[in-house]
């Protein structure tokens, strides 16, 4: 090896870089995706096929034939292959959908008070499989003794339906098994053997009722690395009267004496946002059948326009389901109302001013 070559190695490899500097607690830790190890790589190199413009053409054509067929297929529910004789009970645990958040939208109550609400559709659910508790290995078990008790089974649902020639071969083979087109989001529910689905089964947004309340689970905005002020809220020091350079910085992060270090926990800057969280308890207000559109009270759901949400009946022992839902889903049914709203919430085709002749 050369004088030259060994310079080379030494200026790449021995610099210092400030995105990844080891301290004695950790190393710099930057949020990334971690798929479980059953998970099929999805994405694919889009490479040159050589493909003529007749084959693409003929490729486009086989693929809208295969998803008409896909989208008139009836439900199993609907044909009569699935004979419920369970009934339903607060202790039966059903499977949730995949929404997509695509913005706010107010609403008004019956005595005139706006309120806002997140709109969440229901993007072609279907059922791709389900998996029995006695074949459903979690990677985490749910007992600290050790002993797996396994009450709940896995059902995996797949939302918005892809083309086949833009994910790898292994990822359509999820779905080649049971006869589906690929999806492009995928997303375990554990639920009771009682509420199982077939394979094939759409689900709809009245798979929830008005009134409601239900768990959104989704992933927040990811701001990068932010200071304190915009992390945590910090007040910031003053702006003048002796301070030079210090106006968004944290102060003091340590005490003195004993106690003189930096306690663990303590709010400091760093990478914001890009984490899994609940929101637990919202209420529905409004269904709209035709586009399978869910009104969410509030505007605090996680996630920024155009990402996906998890919905679950809630946990929350206050607002639990009292009465039946529709179990284990709601069937496909072709009179339905346009509409649904909750009795609190005045309908916007109804009037609002009525006048007595007296």
């Amino acid at each position: 090896m050369t004088t030259s070559n060994l310079k080379l190695l030494c200026s790449n490899f021995c610099k210092l870089r400030l995105d990844n500097m080891v301290t004695r607690s950790n190393s710099y830790y930057k949020p990334r995706y971690r798929p479980p190890h059953w998970y099929m790589p999805k994405d694919r190199v889009m490479t040159d096929d050589m493909v003529t413009q007749e084959n693409k053409q003929f490729i486009e054509e086989v693929m809208k034939d295969k998803l008409k067929m896909q989208t008139e297929m009836k439900s199993p529910l609907v044909e009569g292959d699935v004979q419920q004789t369970v009934q339903w009970s607060p202790f039966i645990k059903r499977t949730g959908l995949i929404a997509r958040k695509i913005g706010n939208y107010p609403v008004w109550d019956k005595s005139g008070k706006k309120l806002q609400t997140t709109l969440l559709q229901v993007v072609d659910n279907h059922v791709i499989k389900y998996i029995p508790p006695e074949e459903y290995k979690p990677m985490r078990n749910s007992t600290q003794s050790g002993i797996r008790t396994q009450r709940h089974g896995c059902l995996l649902i797949g939302s918005q339906t892809i083309d086949p020639s833009t994910v790898t071969k292994d990822y359509c083979g999820i779905f080649d098994s049971v006869g589906m087109l690929p999806k492009q989001h995928l997303c375990r529910f554990l639920i009771s053997p009682e509420a199982a689905l077939p394979t094939g089964t759409p689900l709809f947004a009245t798979h929830f009722r008005v009134g409601d309340y239900i768990d959104i689970r989704a992933k927040t905005i990811d701001r990068g690395f932010q200071g304190v002020i915009k992390r945590w809220g910090f007040k910031g020091m003053p702006a003048s009267h002796g301070v030079t350079k210090t106006h968004r910085r944290p102060g003091n992060i340590g005490g003195g004496g004993e106690k003189g270090r930096v306690w663990p926990g303590t709010k400091m800057p760093g990478h914001m946002g890009n984490r899994w969280r609940i929101l637990r308890g919202v209420k529905i207000l409004r269904i709209n059948t035709k586009y399978n559109v869910i009104w969410a009270l509030g505007v605090a759901i996680p996630g920024e326009t155009g990402a996906m949400c998890y919905l679950y009946d809630t946990v929350l022992p206050l607002k639990k389901l009292k009465t039946a839902p529709p179990f284990p889903t709601h069937p496909p049914m072709s009179d339905l109302p346009l509409e649904y709203y909750d009795e609190s919430i005045h309908p916007f085709d109804d009037s609002t001013i009525t006048l007595d002749d007296a």
